[in-house]
């Protein structure tokens, strides 16, 4: 189900201007998801949804305009329709296509994969703190199988948000040594004004400085490392 359409960013697509489209729901319940109303059934249901046909006509008006379009969530790869979506964008309108995407629905994302151009892959903790950060439902072996279809194509990043009692820098370096060396990898600073589980809420966030110390600690293991906090 689409949820929400941006018409415009500056940021959802690396040097591009992209629109965004939000499909609601997930496979995970992560307690610092900063996109409730994506993932909670009750929330969801309350979303206004958007027929594809509709978002494409959208995407139209703004080609020649906009470069790209990210499918976006909630999780997109849960769409059964995200394939015949995505091979409409390229054929109607021939914007470029990225998908962020949790990382644990690998054959989903085979269907799709040599379609997009561009995909963002959460890793969401340290191998063994994986169950806490997605509420017990995925482990890391279900997401290595993803992590390696993704790092075959040419544009990519895996990114992490930095949630204080979720992840660290040791836990950081330990996701790269599960992985391998990466071409991008983006630390996300943790926002707790609204998250899925209340006790998440008003959490304080790490300071700037010890994400960029982390950045350099796991330079080795990536070719660029990119910090937004």
């Amino acid at each position: 189900m689409i949820s929400a359409f941006e018409g415009t960013s500056l940021i959802d697509y690396p040097e591009k201007i992209c629109s965004v489209v939000f499909f609601g729901g997930c496979n995970l319940y992560c307690p610092f998801c900063q996109n409730p109303e994506l993932v909670k059934p009750d929330l969801l249901a309350e979303q206004y949804a958007l027929s594809e046909q509709s978002v494409l006509e959208r995407l139209k008006i703004r080609d020649g305009f906009v470069e790209a379009v990210c499918l976006t969530g909630g999780e997109p790869l849960l769409n059964p329709g995200l394939k015949r979506f995505v091979e409409a964008v390229r054929t109607e309108i021939d914007l470029l296509v990225k998908v962020d995407t949790n990382g644990t629905l690998p054959d989903q994302l085979a269907a799709v994969i040599e379609d997009v151009d561009y995909v963002a892959l959460d890793l969401k903790a340290s191998p063994e703190g994986y169950p806490r950060a997605t509420g017990s439902q995925a482990g890391f072996d279900d997401v290595l199988d993803c992590v390696r279809m993704v790092k075959e194509l040419d544009a990519y990043e895996f990114r992490t948000t930095m949630v204080p009692g979720i992840v660290d820098g040791p836990g950081v370096r330990d996701i790269l040594r599960e992985t391998g060396p990466v071409k991008k990898y983006v630390l996300q600073g943790f926002r707790s004004a609204k998250t899925l589980s209340p006790e998440y809420q008003g959490i304080a966030a790490y300071p700037r400085e010890y994400l960029l110390e982390v950045a350099e600690d796991i330079s080795d293991m990536a070719e660029s490392v990119d910090v937004r906090a």
